[in-house]
């Protein structure tokens, strides 16, 4: 263990940037927002999101994984439907495809965006498919041109989960104006946070107004008897959690702005190191780095595991680059898991050596020349 992890605090892995900005309006929201102006802030958030992503209808949930579950029932996927996912993600962008009875089909990634490919979705693409999940994977955004023909030719839903992806652009778009949905997290670790929290956004306005309908227990619109149309959900948000949302998405270009410059510190401090791969930026993509991402070659002979236990002994938080989801004891049984253990190549080439290093607001340039330092040692590469 390095001496100096004695002395120094440990250097968090994520984090919030809050303000007096945000203090205000969550105190207004609790001091206010109650009887006839109890809606006022989740108004408000949703219009002001709505407007920066470029969608017309914005939806105020309790999570992303919450709206990606009203996206799929919303346009009445369920059972005997699949729905294609990248392989290489969190298991809450697949879910809430079962949540609904329907398949999951696991679909392998680029080896330098990580993200989903049309070539990859094509190859899973059955008669039983009826939409397929983007996820724009730490910030970063797949290539959407040949994504949404290949959709649009075969007549199948795109829904797109920008969860750790906002202020990221894709051909000048911004991240979560593609597909007939987007969702995004809100969660404490995300760079626009409500602390927990979700949203979900639509062009459609029939799919808006089924979505509403659902988030309420079937609730119809003005029905002020609790006669239920629909066994539904409840999914809502605070108003205080709402509050905090808008104040964070009226900072949002300076939000932005810091997690580009957090990974220019990591871009500088580990230089030209061979062995050592960071997030990709293609040319028409504007990457939002949520979590900057370290590849190391095979020939550190370390295991991500084993890297993370050594970095927390120096005092530096990380996480694994996910686990592909076929591989995963929740779908140990699934015969779509079996088939795609066999297929994705780089999904299982990738995942077994990708670190996410710390990427909180907090991080300064001492911290970030110290977690390179102790990466370096730590791994022997670079």
């Amino acid at each position: 263990m390095s001496n100096s992890s004695v002395t120094r605090p440990m250097i968090p892995v994520a984090g919030p940037w809050i303000t007096e900005k945000e203090i205000n309006y969550v105190t207004d929201a609790v001091s206010n927002a109650w009887y006839g102006n109890a809606n006022i802030y989740n108004e408000r958030f949703e219009a002001a999101f709505a407007a920066y992503v470029g969608r017309r209808f914005a939806i105020a949930l309790p999570s992303c994984t919450s709206g990606l579950h009203l996206a799929l029932a919303g346009l009445g996927i369920g059972a005997g439907d699949e729905v294609v996912v990248p392989d290489l993600t969190w298991i809450a962008t697949s879910a809430p495809i079962s949540y609904v009875g329907a398949t999951p089909v696991f679909a392998d990634v680029d080896a330098k965006s990580w993200c989903v490919t049309a070539d990859a979705l094509e190859a899973v693409i059955t008669p039983r498919t009826k939409a397929v999940i983007v996820v724009d994977l730490y910030g970063n955004m797949p290539d959407m041109a040949p994504i949404l023909k290949l959709a649009a030719d075969r007549q199948i839903a795109v829904i797109e989960d920008a969860a750790e992806a906002i202020g990221s652009q894709y051909d000048g778009r911004k991240a979560g104006s593609f597909g007939i949905a987007s969702v995004f997290s809100f969660h404490g670790s995300k760079t626009l946070t409500t602390g927990e929290g979700g949203m979900l956004l639509t062009d459609d306005e029939a799919l808006q107004q089924r979505c509403l309908f659902l988030r309420d227990h079937g609730r119809l619109p003005g029905d002020r008897m609790f006669r239920n149309a629909e066994v539904a959900f409840k999914y809502k948000m605070s108003s205080m959690q709402a509050a905090l949302g808008l104040a964070q998405i009226e900072r949002i270009e300076e939000l932005v702005i810091r997690k580009r410059e957090i990974f220019e510190w990591y871009r500088r401090a580990f230089g030209s190191a061979c062995g050592i791969t960071l997030n990709s930026e293609t040319a028409n993509v504007i990457n939002t780095y949520w979590m900057v991402t370290a590849l190391v070659e095979p020939r550190a002979k370390l295991c991500k595991a084993d890297i993370i236990v050594r970095l927390s002994e120096n005092g530096i938080d990380s996480r694994p680059m996910f686990d592909p989801l076929s591989s995963i004891p929740a779908y140990a049984d699934f015969p779509q898991a079996k088939a795609a253990r066999a297929r994705n190549v780089v999904s299982y080439a990738v995942s077994p050596t990708g670190i996410n290093l710390p990427s909180g607001f907090n991080l300064t340039p001492p911290d970030v020349d110290r977690v390179v330092e102790q990466f370096h040692a730590i791994t022997g590469v670079g």
